[in-house]
């Protein structure tokens, strides 16, 4: 099968279309023949050997990819053949992605494959910040950082659902029109604003009730100033750096909390899991949610995406398609 592969760590470069072998199926876990790949800045963190996981080389990146079942392993009963899914795996920069069978999600027919593959990572982990790390409820301010990006977009549109007020933050001003379009009641440049100033004059000083980060070091500090009393921060990604060491005395003075998410956690609890799964799909049937595919490039052309991708020029979900 076709695939993705990098012999070393680094930039762009080293991804290149190969050759390799279609994965064994083994138990519990499905063979899925992709047809659209998601990509996810966890997958430029993998490529250059600074991930959680570590690559071993020569390896091939992807969190995540949908497609139809092309064979099933022992002890799997609950998935057949045939099935369009989207799932969450590894190495699924391939035509081919083997993954558990409990990672993997049936789509409605409402939900094409590109919006399968926009689904899992961006939309679960969207939705667990709002609903599992925290209580997200009418009346409150969530302030998402990189607004236009594909967890921003999805957490917007969720907290709206959920009846907060949204504030959301973007790098340029070519991204404050797509913010507004997909829920942001304000937009703040957080490039050329002070956003924790700026947040605090839209709440009349009260401050934002939560913080959603996965910038890192240039924000995380600075958002801390701009919490309400029994605020929350949550860190779920370090696009910008990991942020500089907590003081906690510091957060004594307005009785604040910080918390970090990584969606492999909800994804190992099977009733979470699954919750999410559910409520994210209802809320797109309700149309309260929409998934923007912002790009889609051809699979031999990974690197060129992931050239894009850290640009900081893409907004919404990147695909590939096998």
């Amino acid at each position: 099968m076709k695939a993705i592969l990098f012999e070393t760590v680094g930039g762009p470069e080293v991804l290149q279309l190969g050759e390799a072998p279609i994965p064994e199926l083994r138990p519990r876990k499905v063979l899925i023949k992709n047809q659209a790949i998601g990509i996810n800045f966890a997958d430029t963190r993998f490529r250059q050997g600074q991930y959680v996981m570590q690559p071993r080389l020569p390896d091939t990146p992807g969190l995540e990819a949908a497609g139809v079942v092309e064979a099933v392993g022992e002890g799997v009963g609950h998935i057949a053949p045939g099935t369009r899914v989207a799932a969450i795996g590894m190495r699924t920069y391939a035509e081919y992605a083997l993954v558990s069978a409990d990672q993997v999600m049936p789509l409605p027919d409402s939900v094409s494959f590109e919006q399968g593959a926009a689904f899992p990572i961006q939309t679960l982990t969207a939705y667990h910040l709002l609903h599992t790390c925290h209580q997200t409820s009418p009346g409150q301010t969530v302030l998402v950082h990189s607004a236009a990006g594909g967890v921003g977009i999805v957490a917007m549109q969720i907290a709206k659902a959920a009846g907060a007020r949204v504030i959301g933050t973007v790098s340029s001003d070519a991204k404050v029109a797509l913010a507004q379009e997909y829920g942001a009641d304000a937009v703040i440049n957080y490039e050329s604003q002070d956003f924790a100033e700026e947040a605090k004059q839209l709440t009349d000083g009260k401050g934002v009730d939560l913080i959603l980060d996965a910038v890192g070091q240039p924000t995380f500090a600075a958002g801390l100033k701009c919490l309400a009393p029994f605020g929350h921060a949550i860190l779920y990604g370090q696009a910008g750096g990991a942020p500089e060491p907590l003081n906690v005395f510091g957060l004594f003075q307005n009785s604040l909390k910080v918390s970090c998410f990584g969606l492999y956690t909800a994804s190992a609890i099977p009733e979470l899991h699954q919750k999410g799964i559910t409520e994210s799909f209802r809320l797109m049937e309700e149309g309260k949610l929409k998934l923007l595919v912002g790009k889609s490039y051809p699979l031999a052309e990974a690197a060129e995406a992931h050239r894009f991708m850290e640009s900081r020029q893409s907004v919404g979900k990147l695909i590939l398609t096998p």
